[in-house]
């Protein structure tokens, strides 16, 4: 079984390819790209319910119905210096936005550490893993939703 979308693999394997100051040098372009969550999706102060547990940047992670019944991502990091937050909220919305729900629902968490080495710190580990985890279960809310709507039709 897959546990990751074909654009994250390709992604993934792209990291795999590269030494470690090369990853360290694309991780800060990443998060030089990042775009904090639009108003229309949440404001401050972010509701409580949206906060990545254990995460060093406060982040916060939202999640948009789209038409096609997949999801748009938003993120939101208050840590300025929050940069591996960041480039994480980056990688997330381009590989996992608009992806099948089915598919999201089963990325790992481990991606972390396939991106960011196993050098991380137990702390930023836990963050950075949160977030997954939150887009994750923000996947399987969905999907939980869309079979209770969908049994609900059954005659």
């Amino acid at each position: 079984m897959q546990s990751q979308t074909e654009k994250l693999q390709e992604l993934l394997e792209a990291f795999a390819l590269m030494d470690r100051s090369e990853r360290i040098e694309l991780l800060i372009d990443m998060a030089d790209h990042f775009k904090g969550v639009p108003e229309r999706i949440a404001r401050r102060p972010y509701p409580e319910e949206s906060r990545v547990p254990h995460c060093e940047s406060e982040a916060y992670v939202f999640s948009e119905p789209l038409a096609d019944d997949t999801l748009k991502f938003h993120f939101a990091v208050e840590n300025p210096q929050g940069i591996s937050a960041m480039a994480t909220a980056v990688i997330l919305d381009q590989t996992l936005s608009g992806q099948p729900l089915e598919e999201v629902s089963r990325v790992d968490s481990t991606l972390v550490y396939k991106v960011f080495g196993n050098e991380l710190s137990t702390g930023k580990g836990l963050g950075l893993t949160g977030i997954v985890s939150m887009v994750r279960n923000q996947a399987n809310r969905r999907l939980a939703l869309r079979t209770k709507v969908e049994t609900q039709k059954q005659p």
